[in-house]
């Protein structure tokens, strides 16, 4: 898995989303230990996001373990000029699947939940996704950042080719 992971320091304008929030037991010899699982992606609604997880005994603490976990795991999104993704692509992480197809300007985000929080924060506006396979959020929302990051411009394909970016566009 190819990623390229981008300097958070000068990215203030960071919005996070919680995905799901879990309560997890370990069961020890003087009983049950109860602590918390969030999920969380970060994006800056430009081209960049990421997904952390975090774990903690209060909720707060894990969702910011997870927004922390999430920072240091952002990936750049190639754009197209009407804010969909520059070709359809399909993620695949563990048991889940996530079809990501291009659409036109109007279209608006069709994406089910966890699929649609690493849209939104992506900065996408107009894309149509179905998710195939496993229904696990985690796994879903990590589906869905590998495709993102397995995106190529027409720019990156033309010089990977070593033709002109019109002979790929068509």
């Amino acid at each position: 898995m190819k990623r390229t992971i981008i300097d958070t320091s000068n990215m203030e304008e960071l919005e996070e989303k919680v995905v799901a929030i879990k309560r997890v037991t370990k069961v020890v010899k003087g009983g049950r230990n109860m602590r918390f699982s969030a999920l969380v992606v970060v994006g800056d609604k430009s081209g960049h996001v990421g997904a952390g997880l975090g774990k903690a005994a209060e909720i707060p603490e894990a969702i910011r373990k997870g927004k922390e976990d999430a920072m240091k795991s952002m990936i750049a999104v190639a754009l197209d000029n009407n804010n969909s993704i520059t070709h359809d692509f399909t993620g695949k992480y563990g048991g889940a699947s996530v079809l990501l197809k291009r659409a036109p300007e109007g279209t608006g985000v069709i994406a089910g939940g966890p699929a649609r929080a690493v849209c939104e924060l992506a900065g996408i506006k107009n894309i149509r996704t179905k998710s195939l396979g496993s229904n696990n959020k985690q796994n879903v929302v990590l589906a869905t950042i590998e495709a993102l990051s397995q995106l190529k411009t027409p720019e990156e394909v033309a010089r990977l080719r070593g033709k002109s970016v019109e002979e790929i566009t068509g």
